[in-house]
Parts: structure tokens; sequence; C-alpha cells
């Protein structure tokens, strides 16, 4: 039976959280939103897209910057309302350069940046 984006479980936005991870060594890259439309067309073709809230558009990851996401698969929460999108990264994920947008960690009370942009 082909999967239905529709079956999942959207925000009253029609949105679902999307989390990247890199598919081969684990690491969390980003969070962004997806509707139905952007996990179809995920899924047709092969390169990761977002919904962006901002620009209430659709946003192909690396369109603009060259760094694409390929999506290698897509998994779904137990409640049906948020995706792993597992991918092969080329570059940085986040648009600050850096390789994740997860790029401060909290130590002992105090932010620490333990990711520095990409040269």
């Amino acid at each position: 039976m082909p999967f239905d984006p529709a079956t999942l479980k959207y925000d009253d936005k029609g949105l679902i959280p999307a989390i990247a991870q890199d598919h081969a060594s684990g690491e969390v890259l980003m969070m962004a939103w997806m509707n139905a439309q952007a996990v179809a067309q995920t899924l047709e073709t092969g390169r990761v897209t977002y919904w962006s809230r901002s620009r209430q558009a659709f946003w192909v990851k690396g369109e603009s910057s060259g760094h694409v996401q390929r999506l290698v698969e897509m998994r779904v929460d137990c409640d049906r309302d948020c995706l792993l999108v597992l991918v092969e990264q080329q570059g940085p994920a986040c648009h600050t350069n850096r390789r994740s947008c997860f790029y401060t960690a909290l130590r002992d009370g105090v932010e620490v940046e333990i990711l520095r942009p990409e040269a």
C-alpha cells in the first residue's frame, strides 16, 4: 500500500516538524517544517523540501546555498506527528554556515558555542 502524506497528523497550520539527521554519522543537523505537499515532493524527488513559515513558500534545501540534502530515508514517529528525515548532507546544514543548527550547548547553566562556522 503506497504511503499517503494525508495520514500524518499536522498542526492547525497544516505543518509537521521534520528533524534532519545525517544518515551516516547520526548527527542531528536541523529541524524544520513540512506540509503534506513538501512531504510528497521530498519522497518524489529525493531532494528534501520544507515549508518556510516566514516566506510562506516551499524551500528545497540547498537550492540557493548548494548545501543540498538528499533523502536517504523518511521515518514517521509512533504518534504520526513528527518526521525523521535521514539525509546525505552536502556542506553545512545551518544558515549560519555550521554543520548543524544545534551549535549551542547549555553547560552548567551557561550557553557554550560547540560548533564554529565552516570555512
